[in-house]
């Protein structure tokens, strides 16, 4: 097998010595406290900021936030909406962060809203899928969670509700996922890398189990607004997956422990807004994940 990572040796796994040297190699990119902390705070007059944990590599640097409206009443349905499950993929932080602060309330009065911005805020500071224990939180939504992220949402998210109606989890595919982290975990399996293609555009992965395609299409019809739809590719798949409605793929979610299956709720999809192309902008990449939770909430109003 040929070595295509400079760590390890290709088709061996990684023992804890190369995954030691990972996460030497890893820096500071970016400030969490800067970029969201300080928005977080900036909310705390018009809603419930509440810390539910914080990273142990380094708990002053890395708090966990939960945000909830004010007006929270038992009896309306709760939308979970959660971002920065991959740290690295930016709009989904502050897209969630954008709907706090410009969308939130006004919905306020018909739903109950969680939102945890930023689950992974090393990730988000280093730009990096992984925990710093090479650990993907997004293969990780499963009781005795390998990983402190997934383990500490999951039970803040239950500690206030066991019924939510709605999950939307954001995400983005980005280039370097094919340049950088499919090639590490890859690497660190001990398996030959085998590149794939990113989709040119904002997609969505719905769950196999519970398609819900009319809601996946409103949250379509929203982001479209907004930007391009990615088409199939030539086999009829988006990342490997069948095409099963514009710009949708379903995949099992509980199954591969994604975050949009941790709940059982009635309905839930997870973006991937695409930041690489040249058409969009960062901002236009936080105004589509804005984008999909509006639609999905336009499509809950108007179906219950």
């Amino acid at each position: 097998m040929k070595q295509f990572y400079p760590i390890g040796q290709a088709g061996t796994p990684w023992s804890e010595n190369e995954k030691e040297t990972w996460l030497a190699q890893t820096e500071i990119k970016r400030s969490y406290n800067d970029l969201v902390i300080i928005k977080i705070d900036a909310l705390r007059d018009r809603f419930q900021v509440e810390q539910y944990g914080a990273l142990s590599i380094n708990s002053e640097r890395y708090p966990l936030f939960g945000v909830r409206n004010k007006n929270w009443h038992e009896d309306k349905p709760v939308v979970l909406i959660t971002g920065g499950v991959h740290g690295y993929e930016a709009s989904g932080v502050q897209g969630a962060l954008k709907f706090l602060d410009t969308q939130a309330e006004a919905y306020s009065t018909e739903f109950n809203f969680i939102v945890t911005p930023c689950i992974s805020p090393w990730g988000y500071e280093t730009i990096n899928r992984w925990n710093p224990f090479t650990v993907d939180p997004n293969r990780s939504f499963h009781p005795d969670s390998p990983s402190e992220e997934c383990a500490q949402v999951m039970a803040y998210v239950h500690n206030h509700s066991q019924n939510i109606l709605a999950h939307i989890d954001l995400h983005e595919t980005t280039d370097t996922d094919e340049s950088e982290f499919r090639p590490a975990l890859a690497a660190r399996n001990g398996e030959d890398y085998i590149a794939g293609n990113i989709p040119d555009g904002f997609y969505l992965v719905g769950d196999i189990s519970n398609p819900t395609a009319e809601f996946q299409t409103a949250v379509i019809n929203e982001v479209r607004k907004i930007t391009h739809i990615a088409p199939a590719d030539e086999d009829g798949k988006l990342i490997g997956e069948k095409v099963v409605q514009e710009g949708v793929i379903n995949v099992p979610v509980k199954k591969a422990h994604l975050c949009a299956g941790f709940t059982n709720a009635e309905f839930n999809t997870t973006t991937e807004v695409y930041p690489d192309s040249d058409n969009v902008t960062d901002e236009e990449c936080n105004d589509a994940q804005v984008a999909a939770i509006l639609g999905a909430l336009e499509y809950l109003k108007n179906c219950r």
